[in-house]
């Protein structure tokens, strides 16, 4: 997922093999790609004799979904949402401060 969030345009399976700097077979990655289709992150169109790939939402977006997922499945929201916090930089405090302060 990175490599396609760095990307920012479509990628083939030998391009994403590449920006990884893995050492991973073609094979592998195109089947974690197909993995990633399955579970509805990524997308895909053909392109010449191959497909390429790009992430259905960005890497912000796909953030935050797993977070609401994880609270969500959690009775006691507000003890994690407490433990999150005690660890978080003054910046990070500020940030969130000015997001809940600000005007819906």
């Amino acid at each position: 997922m990175t490599a396609l969030w760095a990307a920012g345009t479509p990628l083939s399976p030998s391009q994403v093999q590449d920006a990884l700097n893995a050492d991973l077979a073609y094979n592998t990655v195109q089947t974690i790609l197909i993995r990633l289709i399955d579970k509805g992150l990524v997308q895909r169109r053909t392109a010449g004799r191959s497909h390429v790939y790009w992430p259905v939402q960005d890497a912000a977006s796909a953030a935050a979904q797993r977070m609401r997922a994880v609270l969500d499945g959690l009775d006691d929201r507000q003890a994690v949402l407490r433990r999150f916090t005690d660890d978080l930089a003054d910046s990070d405090i500020a940030t969130l401060r000015a997001l809940l302060d600000r005007p819906s």
